[in-house]
């Protein structure tokens, strides 16, 4: 089929690749002249693992190309997939500003008959919202159906993530949009769930509304297990062995990020205070997840004396999960700045995000390796669970440097080896062991 991907961001490069390698024709059109001339090149503006070989593969085998033309691109397209980014306003309702600049230009590019897909996060019940917008920004009265395909892509994963999906959600009013997107949707084996538009956006929002729950729910638990001994990695465990839980997304440690799950969050609060429904579960979510922020901030301070004032910590980790170099809300941020303003002094180093991070950190040495971090710390601070700093060699750490102290925002680490190796070791939910509290502390813990 000819498919349309407006908006090139990540959902819609990913998206665009992704179909083309089905053996579909795919353009991708942006209004963003810069980007459009580098992903033609074959180069991506992020990172995403297996991504740019994909991408490069079908640039050159003609199935793919890129496009500031929307108009044009809609003209030729069977299907179109909105892929414009909505960013969050202040109060939690989407900025669709560059939204309703890209559907007058949609509108303006249907010739003939379209499938219309959404994939931009919305709210609910704007199905009506997007039929009634691009019905007035066409020229001439062309019929078109409206369709919702929400995407559950998470970041540094994407790619596998199309290919083996749980489950594609398929949102429509009339049958023949039903069977084009089934046919469409088909070759990925996946099952498929088909319910109408309002159901499916809400299908998209409450899957992360009920992840990040998972993840706040555990949060709130660890200072708990702290408190009375237990230890927040086995409750996890123990909860995870449960089949009607599951342990996906129950690992206690600083909380999501990102853009997809706060967004979701405040855009589905934000619903939810017009209608008057009551989600106080979801607003404690948020808060929880804040404060977690803070609270690992007090950790580093309370390990290092109560005091940061001329101290210097090494941050691991700077994305807000592994194998992205996405900084959008991501934890170290905020505590990166906290630390500053308590007197640090911040050597970093993240395998992916560096470039990033010097756009948007001030004040911070930037490293080549986790070692090179440490040298002159007085603690290390891991904010981001790369595989990498689990396979640091800490004997050579502990020989190279004088840094005896880390505190681990990701519980990354096993608490009785740290301790056996002279480190003072502070995690979340689980005990603080020290060089001379290891002993006969079970190699579990």
């Amino acid at each position: 089929m000819r498919i349309g991907i407006v908006g090139s961001g990540y959902v819609g490069t990913v998206t665009g690749a992704c179909m083309s390698e089905l053996g579909h024709q795919v353009v991708c059109a942006d209004i963003n002249e810069a980007r459009i001339q580098a992903l033609a090149e074959g180069h991506l503006p992020f990172y995403e693992d297996g991504l740019e070989p994909l991408l490069q593969n079908n640039l050159k085998a003609g199935r793919l190309s890129f496009s500031a033309d929307i108009q044009a691109t809609v003209a030729q397209s069977e299907i179109v997939f909105i892929c414009v980014g909505t960013p969050p306003l202040p109060d939690g309702r989407p900025d669709t500003r560059a939204l309703n600049k890209a559907l007058r230009t949609i509108a303006a590019g249907i010739n003939d008959y379209k499938i219309i897909v959404e994939k931009s996060t919305l709210p609910i019940k704007t199905g009506a919202w997007l039929q009634e917008e691009l019905k007035k920004g066409q020229t001439k009265e062309v019929p078109f159906d409206l369709a919702s395909v929400p995407q559950f892509l998470r970041e540094g994963h994407a790619v596998k993530d199309f290919f083996h999906p749980d489950r594609i959600v398929i949102g429509a009013e009339k049958q023949d949009v039903v069977d084009t997107l089934v046919n469409l949707y088909d070759p990925l084996n996946a099952p498929m769930l088909i319910t109408d538009i309002n159901t499916a956006v809400m299908i998209k929002h409450a899957t992360n509304a009920f992840l990040a729950m998972k993840i706040s729910f555990i949060n709130s638990l660890a200072p708990l297990c702290e408190h009375t001994g237990a230890d927040v990695t086995q409750v996890a465990k123990g909860l995870g062995m449960d089949n009607r839980i599951a342990d996906a997304f129950l690992n206690a440690g600083l909380g999501y990020g990102g853009i997809f799950f706060p967004k979701d969050i405040a855009s589905l609060l934000n619903i939810a205070d017009e209608y008057h429904v009551n989600l106080d579960l979801l607003k404690t979510t948020e808060v929880i997840n804040r404060y977690q922020r803070i609270t690992f901030m007090e950790r580093v301070e309370k390990a290092l004396d109560h005091s940061l004032h001329g101290k210097t910590i090494a941050v691991w980790g700077l994305a807000y999960r592994p194998h992205t170099d996405d900084l959008r809300d991501a934890p170290s941020l905020q505590i990166i700045h906290g630390l500053q303003h308590r007197g640090a002094k911040i050597r970093a180093f993240d395998p992916l995000a560096m470039d990033n991070a010097r756009q948007k950190l001030k004040g911070v040495q930037f490293c080549n390796d986790p070692y090179e971090a440490a040298q002159g710390a007085d603690a290390i601070a891991i904010l981001t669970e790369w595989e990498a700093f689990s396979q640091v060699n800490f004997q050579k750490l502990k020989e190279s440097t004088t840094c005896r102290t880390i505190v681990d925002g990701r519980n990354l680490l096993n608490p009785k080896r740290m301790a056996e190796l002279g480190f003072q070791y502070v995690s979340i939910g689980r005990r603080t062991l020290t060089p001379s509290s290891a002993e006969g502390v079970p190699a579990s813990l």
